[in-house]
């Protein structure tokens, strides 16, 4: 059974930062290709960002230089290091597995809430 928890999610100010972590279990982390999504109220779910398998990652323009994803295969673990936080960055950010080697999938976290104020 496939199960992706996400946490990290919390109030900071602008300018602040955040690291957000996925666990991954019931599936082979390590050939998986993975992304965060973030949906702000109002908003359509759109794609931050996403790290391959092989470790080659894409971003959102609004995020670039600014966020950075990262994985940690040994723990089965998917980070997203959030930097100089903006108020527009406040959303529920939610984990998603899209690949696995050759093969296509579509598991989502519950998602957790990231609140940019001060």
């Amino acid at each position: 059974q496939v199960q992706l928890v996400e946490s990290g999610g919390e109030l900071v100010q602008p300018g602040g930062s955040l690291r957000l972590s996925c666990v991954a279990s019931g599936i082979a982390f390590n050939i998986a290709s993975m992304g965060w999504y973030r949906q702000a109220p109002g908003k359509q779910r759109e794609l931050v960002a996403s790290i391959t398998s092989g470790g080659d990652t894409d971003y959102a323009g609004s995020v670039k230089a600014r966020f950075i994803i990262s994985r940690d295969n040994a723990k089965n673990t998917l980070y997203l290091q959030m930097n100089s936080l903006k108020p527009e960055d406040t959303a529920v950010y939610y984990c998603h597995l899209h690949r696995i080697g050759s093969n296509w999938y579509d598991y989502w976290g519950q998602g957790t809430q990231v609140a940019v104020s001060s």
